[in-house]
């Protein structure tokens, strides 16, 4: 498990590429992937080859709201030859960890699935007014995902 950096920015987009393909993604640039680098979890085969990926964005709290920062896990996905193996898992966990580490209260993601991993690591349904606002708004309501939430 290490942090992307932004030479991974071409390898993020493939791995992500049959996640949008289904519709369980939304499509991102390759610039994205390698402006927002830092942003990621990534696992790797031992041959190097990116495995599966995982997003954390942080969002400061707006005055007043009476809640610290929160964060968003996004472009979460693992190679379709590693699903099942436990990778999603350890993504999972790692961003907890990292989001711990980074002190925020709370963490959202959007899923257009089932969202069993989240919800059997302590994810749970909430209110679109809960979440960030800028990523709310950054949010395509034609995917009609399902926001959930956990608290740190």
């Amino acid at each position: 498990m290490r942090t992307a950096r932004p030479e991974d920015a071409a390898e993020l987009a493939a791995l992500s590429r049959p996640f949008v393909r289904s519709g369980a993604l939304r499509e991102r640039p390759v610039s994205l992937y390698a402006t927002h680098a830092a942003d990621f979890l990534v696992t790797q085969a031992p041959d190097g080859t990116l495995e599966g990926c995982v997003g954390l964005r942080v969002h400061s709290a707006a005055p007043g709201e009476g809640r610290g920062p929160a964060g968003v896990v996004y472009n979460f996905c693992v190679a379709g030859w590693r699903q099942g193996s436990g990778v999603g898992a350890v993504l999972l966990r790692a961003v907890l960890a990292r989001a711990r580490a980074q002190s925020l209260d709370s963490l959202f993601t959007a899923t257009t699935g089932g969202g069993g991993l989240f919800l059997r690591y302590g994810f749970a349904p909430t209110a679109v007014r809960l979440a960030p606002p800028s990523w709310v708004e950054s949010l395509d309501p034609r995917r009609d995902a399902r926001i959930l939430a956990r608290s740190l």
